[in-house]
């Protein structure tokens, strides 16, 4: 029975959820007397742009959405694209005995179901239906447990929301005025920029230093096994009792840090010291043992599911959130936006009783494991993420496949092992001494790892950020040694060490250092990430995320200008007034009004003071807001914001199409220029780098006058590659009816800005040139260099041609040979891969990178995702590869299920006279709101982020 078959027949329930897919599963399990349907999001926001602000209101309301004079009230409107969804809800409600709110139990939710109520303004009771998780007694349980909708929690996300827009809308003009237009500003995006920034600033300021130490492999004369493997490798750590330095003893400036006690050395000593103790003996000093004993981890919660996606699966933040929202309305896992690290008894049950299925009783612990949130002003009302159900299902059982089959089998098995026994071992630490020819003491360490019982690591492991690091598992075994035994030195090696810069921020690790800085929310990690990613502030390189030069730009002038707004200390206490706000513990529009118009200290809460709140000293002393900070920007050198110093009269500046390095010399009128590419990290734009990109030829290049016209004809190195062009006299008209655009081609991949010629310019200049005409159609023939290489056309039929040589050369005879032939349809043959990456984890199948008509792509023959900016097909690594088909699948659509066709009709009557004119009048009205819409989005084309 359909639901609106159901609204006709009255005396329904209606249950409004969010997604359509979420609709269908909640509505099997609910049956007759209940009509689901989805409000697909939200249905009413902040307008937009003034475009979609109503008319009665002016000012900054239209600008801003929000009436900032009168306690923060917000403009809401229906978006444009839900209104024939709020009518569908609308008509669902007459007739209706109650409404069931069923959006997700968060404030987001919470905020949905608030508009919904206020939207739809029903006359019948209005419930709230909560749920963690969507399965059958999940469904009916929360049917029968209806709650009140939470005036706190709309409150906070309110609150929250007009926040956003403030910053928003008010910081990023200020970028448009003094950077670039179209950028954008927010509370949580411009602060993750700020500590990948940070980090890049970290690298740029680092310098390496070298150290060495030994290695040697020693001997106990025992034959080798499984057990006692005979022989083992061990690090020097001292001599004559001073510590060997290791990188940890080094400062960013490649210098040992000050005071510390240990002993430097460099390729000389260490191969000295080397040979002087190649002939020594060496007998163990020491054998320490402990016992080693190792927890399982806790269930997961929205970020460590984001990390560990990203360590093991390759998933971005937003690939994983979109798989994960699909398990979750489709009923495998529970709600995937929580911090709560806590399992319910019916979770517990299950997973025990599976740890008893699947790995013996020996596994299970004697009593269940709880867990307590880290996370502060967790929802501890909902559940980690898990299986749903009260026995969940093995990956296997689901019959999932792909993307969704991994993250589930991912959470299933980190959900079984946080119920298991703690895995249990040894760790053995061997010490060696020697004494060199010389005369000094060595002495060399070794460590080792045996576990005897494995406990959950039987199900799960976790990864780890570093690639180079040890996971929890791996065991290290060392001989039977004791005290005293003699040992014989194999080798001694001397290794060479440099210190690294710091690591650049991956998905993972910055979702990791937002969290536990306690900036932004969990939930909104993923957009953030997506936001940063999409307005260029930062790009991938592999999977390091790497700030763009705009970004520095962005974040010195927020640094300098307003230094509270991008304050790591200021923005989590922001987010502890705005939890403060949905516990009821503080007010909105009194908090709103300090931020963003300032108050006299006295009285300011510490999330405005960018410290803790302040005593009045007695002298009135205003704190300005937001409001007050971006009103005066004279103080703001538009200029010196966006350049940053390279060397000595070399700068790098930030324009508006890009950055480049400028180099200006004393004595000199002018300064010399040269566009950087855009996807150089900055940590390597070194001084060589820039004066090479600088000496590169660049600028106008005259290469002669055109006989024909008499103009002059010069090269130039554009930022979509070097082209020739003329120069069109002063008194041209460009613009205009009679405006005269100047001749301009490409140069073709065998030219250089260095050696093109004049001849080689008016050649290409001349094109598309003429061939000559089809004998039969009478058609002409030209010869024309396009972007996907050479090609001929007659009339609406194209060719390719070989090679762009013959642009010039081809002959009339030899376009209608290619004519003459059939033209070849669909794919031409395949090309060679040019590379291969491995097998993809997901499909099975192998995966190579191959060129394609809009560049390099990876492909396993069912997926393909092209490469980005910042991947090489050189370089590129089989994760790498894998990630993008992920992050490719992840966005595909839902395939759509066909329509039946409509059955026939009969063919309608010819309408009368006035009938058509009716026609005509719609056709006008319908011409003059497309015209409407196409101003609106005119207007919103430039709006700022929130």
């Amino acid at each position: 029975m359909s639901p609106t078959t159901d609204a006709a027949q009255g005396g329904h329930r209606l249950v409004i959820v969010e997604s359509p897919a979420k609709a269908k599963t909640i509505k099997s399990y609910l049956g007759p007397g209940y009509v689901v349907e989805a409000s697909v999001g939200h249905i009413r926001d902040l307008p937009n742009g003034a475009a979609e602000v109503p008319e009665k209101y002016t000012g900054e309301v239209r600008r801003l959405g929000v009436d900032v004079e009168h306690d923060f009230q917000p403009v809401y409107v229906v978006n444009s694209d839900k209104k024939s969804q709020v009518k569908k809800l609308k008509d669902l409600l007459v007739g209706a005995d109650e409404l069931l709110l069923a959006t997700d139990e968060d404030r987001e939710g919470e905020a949905i179901a608030w508009h919904l109520q206020e939207v739809l303004k029903p006359k019948v009771p209005v419930r709230r239906m909560v749920f963690h998780e969507i399965t059958k007694d999940a469904i009916q349980a929360a049917v029968r447990n209806p709650r009140e909708l939470n005036q706190r929690l709309v409150d906070a996300q309110e609150t929250r929301r007009i926040l956003d827009r403030l910053y928003g809308y008010e910081v990023s003009p200020v970028l448009w005025k003094k950077v670039m237009p179209k950028l954008s500003a927010g509370r949580v995006q411009s602060v993750a920029t700020r500590l990948v920034v940070e980090r890049e600033r970290e690298r740029i300021a680092f310098t390496s230093a070298e150290y060495w130490d030994l290695t040697g492999t020693f001997a106990t004369g025992r034959a080798g096994d499984a057990v006692d493997p005979g022989t083992f490798a061990a690090r020097l750590t001292s001599v004559d009792g001073r510590r060997i330095a290791q990188g940890r003893d080094f400062g960013s400036t490649g210098r040992l840090k000050d005071g510390a006690p240990v002993l430097h050395l460099d390729e000389s000593a260490a191969r000295a010291l080397a040979a002087a103790l190649a002939d020594s003996t060496f007998a163990v000093r020491s054998v320490e043992s402990k016992p080693y004993r190792r927890s399982p981890y806790a269930p997961f919660r929205t970020t460590t599911l984001q990390q560990e996606a990203s360590r093991k699966l390759g998933f971005g933040a937003k690939a994983t959130m979109q798989v994960a929202q699909k398990l979750y309305e489709n009923g495998f896992i529970t709600y995937m936006r929580t911090d709560s690290t806590t399992l319910s008894e019916t979770a517990i049950k299950a997973a025990r009783a599976q740890v008893t299925q699947l790995y013996g009783a020996d596994y299970l612990p004697d009593k269940p494991r709880t867990y307590t949130g880290k996370v502060k002003n967790a929802q501890e009302a909902h559940e980690a993420i898990r299986p749903s159900g009260d026995r969940f299902r093995t990956p296997a059982e689901t019959r999932l496949t792909g993307d969704q089959f991994r993250l589930y089998e991912l959470i299933w098995m980190r959900t079984v092992a946080s119920q298991m026994k703690d895995a249990v071992g040894q760790s053995v630490t061997v010490k060696v001494a020697g004494r060199a020819a010389d005369g000094r003491e060595a002495e060399f360490s070794a460590s080792g790892k045996i576990i005897t019982f494995h406990g959950f690591m039987k199900a799960y492991v976790e990864g780890a950020d570093d690639p180079n690091a040890e996971l929890d598992d791996r065991e290290r075994r060392l001989p039977q040694v004791t005290e005293g035994d003699a040992l014989t030195a194999d080798e001694i090696d001397a290794d060479g060490h440099a210190t690294k810069p710091p690591a650049r921020y991956t998905e993972a690790s910055l979702v990791k250092e937002l969290e536990e800085r306690e900036i932004g929310r969990p939930s909104t990690y993923a957009a953030i990430l997506g936001t940063i990613l999409d307005r260029g502030y930062v790009f991938k390189k592999g999977t390091a995320l790497v700030p763009s030069f705009l970004s520095f730009a962005v974040v010195g002038l927020l640094e300098k200008h307003f230094g509270r707004l991008v304050d790591y200390d200021f923005t989590a206490r922001m987010e502890d007034d705005l939890d403060r706000i949905a516990r009821g513990e503080a007010q909105s529009v009194p908090w709103l009004r300090r931020f963003y118009f300032g108050e006299t200290r006295g009285a300011v809460p510490a999330a405005v003071t960018g410290g803790a709140a302040e005593a009045g000293n007695g002298d009135g002393d205003h704190l300005g807001g937001l409001k007050e900070l971006v009103t005066d920007l004279g103080a703001i050198d538009a200029r010196e914001v966006s350049s940053f110093p390279v060397a000595d009269g070399i700068v790098l500046r930030v324009g508006r199409y890009g950055p480049y390095v400028e180099q200006t010399v004393e004595g000199e009128e002018t300064s010399r220029r040269a566009d950087v590419p855009d996807e150089l990290p900055p940590d390597e734009l070194t001084v060589e780098l820039a004066r090479e990109l600088l000496d590169k030829p660049s600028g106008d290049f005259e290469l002669g006058v055109d006989p024909a016209t008499g103009r002059q004809i010069v090269a130039k190195d554009g930022r979509y590659g070097p082209y020739v062009t003329e120069i069109l006299p002063d008194d041209t008209p460009k613009t205009g009816k009679n405006a005269v655009k100047p001749r301009t081609a490409s140069l073709l991949k065998s030219m250089t800005l260095d050696t093109v010629t004049l001849e080689d310019a008016l050649k290409l200049m001349s094109l598309p040139r003429v061939v000559g005409a089809d004998p039969e159609s009478g058609d002409e023939i030209t010869a024309q260099n396009g972007r996907y290489g050479p090609y001929l056309k007659k009339g609406a039929d194209s060719r390719s041609i070989g090679s762009e040589e013959q642009l010039f050369t081809i002959t009339l005879e030899e376009a209608l040979a290619i004519y003459a032939q059939p033209k070849q349809r669909g794919r031409a043959a395949a090309k060679p891969p040019l590379k291969e990456l491995g097998t993809d984890p997901v499909s099975e199948k192998p995966v190579v990178v191959k060129d394609g008509r809009f560049g390099p792509y990876v492909t396993d023959g069912e997926t393909n995702a092209t490469l980005r900016r910042d991947d090489d097909v050189e370089t590129i690594t089989p994760e790498r590869g894998y990630e993008l088909l992920a992050d490719k699948r992840a966005k595909a659509p839902v395939k759509k299920t066909a329509k039946k066709a409509p059955a026939k009709k009969a063919p309608a009557k010819k309408a009368p006279a006035k009938t058509a004119a009716k026609k005509t009048a719609a056709k006008k009205t319908a011409t003059t709101a497309t015209a409407k819409k196409t101003a609106a989005k005119k207007t919103t084309a430039s709006k700022p982020s929130e």
